[in-house]
């Protein structure tokens, strides 16, 4: 899963020029919470957000009137507060890294560079957890099966999937993952779901969760 594949392709850009208001009013109007900053190349160059607006107006604690506010919000500059020192990462990168980025780096975004660091992409967390729904496959119709296996051991994939194979059915998606418990194997596939149970069981396999799903 590659991050080019999940991020939000040719976001909304502004530049350093553009005052604090104004990207307010493109955020409010997109229901944004961060923009990119470029320069007259498309070049990254910073990021604003939400809260940093709110941290460099104090609209918290400020005892300025909505007036006031409004007016050093339409004088401020965003190069002024904007973050500079920001986290990117590449089209071809996986989306696994980008979680990984996120998570050790504490952030909810990473703006999509190309080699000459201009911004063609954009993916937040959002997009990461859209991404593990589609791995799942948690949004297609069909019966989900979890397999327990208390020892891997090859060519145990190849034996699950054979016994789907054999009745002409084919599988939507496949993860297998690691527990306290052992290793998860779950599938989903366009099948009967007592029918596939009693095959996986007589095949030997700890068939521990069966449920149908249908989609949306």
């Amino acid at each position: 899963m590659y991050v080019k594949d999940h991020m939000v392709a040719k976001p909304q850009c502004i530049i350093a020029d553009t005052v604090v208001s104004k990207a307010l009013d493109i955020m409010a109007q997109n229901n944004f919470h961060r923009l990119p900053v470029v320069d007259e190349g498309g070049r990254l160059i910073g990021l604003i957000t939400e809260g940093l607006v709110s941290e460099a107006s104090g609209a918290k604690s400020t005892s300025l009137s909505m007036y006031e506010l409004n007016y050093l919000l339409s004088r401020t500059k965003v190069g002024d507060i904007m973050v500079t020192d920001v986290k990117t990462i590449g089209p071809d990168a996986l989306v696994e890294e980008a979680a990984t980025k996120m998570r050790s780096e504490e952030i909810s975004v990473l703006p999509v560079v190309d080699a000459d660091n201009k911004v063609i992409g954009i993916i937040t967390e959002n997009d990461i957890f859209d991404a593990f729904i589609v791995l799942l496959g948690y949004r297609q119709a069909g019966t989900r099966f979890v397999i327990h296996i208390s020892k891997d051991a090859p060519g145990i994939l190849r034996d699950i999937a054979d016994i789907f194979s054999k009745e002409g059915i084919s599988l939507s998606t496949l993860s297998v993952y690691t527990t306290v418990r052992g290793i998860e194997i779950v599938i989903l596939a366009k099948a009967d779901c007592a029918e596939f149970e009693d095959k996986l069981k007589a095949a030997g396999w700890d068939v521990t969760d069966v449920r149908r799903q249908s989609g949306n």
